[in-house]
């Protein structure tokens, strides 16, 4: 137990039930890497583990901040770095978002520049004046490493990449480092599962999201005037029902879409886990 044990896995592998065994086992506290699981008021979506289902273990970097508060990947990295090196207490890493545990095992470090409005707001009016490629050349102009990196018309990431060298004035590129000897400090143990039961799994996981309320919990959000077009509003599932909701699709077809969108995204977690290094790879029986 001197290597941080981090739990990773396709979602409805079942990360929550193993993760809240295993800290029980040991006498951990869990930290989320769940890029979603950190808003409030999106539970059912989310796949929240309930207070029953937690077992009286404290749960960290979960449920601490509105929809539309700001979470990023340097947020995540600082919060649980401290908990993690800062205080006496232990931990299991659980998740959740494969850029997260990537982050956190190789000490990556992100530029701390906060997004700024105004300078977004200016990028964005060059690209709809003069297209994304001029976005592109301007970055190419001040950081042709990133430049490389990011593809032409990805809007975002360029926008991202300028705004942080007009705010510090170093590139984008050399204020990203890795050290991936860091790792050493932690143990990856990746759930696994006999595929056409995982993919049943999430069938099961998304009919029972619907009984429990999904739609419910979407249209609340809606309700307290949370804007669709949030980070947080993005997640999978909660993003398919609003477009039900505004007459895109029926209920029915919104649910397939949902678990097909799932198994896709399970089928791209899996493919991440794979690039990590040293990962013990554990099949989880049929029944768990």
């Amino acid at each position: 137990m001197n290597r941080i044990p981090i739990i990773i896995g396709a979602t409805s592998v079942g990360k929550t039930k193993y993760s809240i065994e295993f800290a029980l086992e040991n006498n951990l506290e869990i930290i989320s890497a769940d890029s979603m699981q950190v808003y409030k008021y999106m539970d059912i979506g989310t796949a929240k583990p309930t207070k029953e289902e937690m077992a009286g273990i404290n749960h960290h970097l979960m449920d601490i901040i509105e929809p539309d508060e700001e979470w990023n990947l340097f947020k995540f990295a600082k919060q649980a770095r401290q908990l993690l090196f800062e205080t006496d207490k232990k931990y299991v890493v659980v998740g959740g978002t494969g850029l997260y545990i990537k982050s956190l095992i190789n000490n990556y470090a992100a530029p701390e520049s906060s997004p700024n409005e105004e300078l977004r707001s200016k990028y964005l009016v060059v690209s709809a004046k003069q297209g994304v490629e001029e976005l592109h050349r301007m970055l190419q102009r001040v950081d042709s490493v990133s430049a490389e990196k990011i593809k032409p018309r990805d809007e975002f990431r360029i926008i991202r990449a300028l705004e942080v060298f007009e705010l510090t004035g170093i590139p984008f590129s050399e204020q990203k480092n890795m050290d991936t000897s860091f790792a050493e400090n932690f143990r990856l143990i990746c759930l696994d599962m006999d595929r056409a039961l995982l993919y049943k799994r999430i069938g099961e996981r998304v009919d029972r999201m619907v009984e429990m309320g999904l739609f419910v919990e979407v249209q609340g959000l809606l309700a307290k005037g949370y804007s669709k077009d949030l980070t947080s509003l993005q997640a999978l599932g909660y993003k398919e029902v609003i477009m039900h909701f505004e007459g895109l699709f029926s209920k029915d077809d919104c649910i397939e879409l949902i678990k097909k969108k799932t198994r896709n995204f399970a089928k791209r977690q899996l493919t991440w886990y794979r690039s990590f290094p040293n990962v013990e790879w554990l099949t989880l029986p049929s029944h768990s």
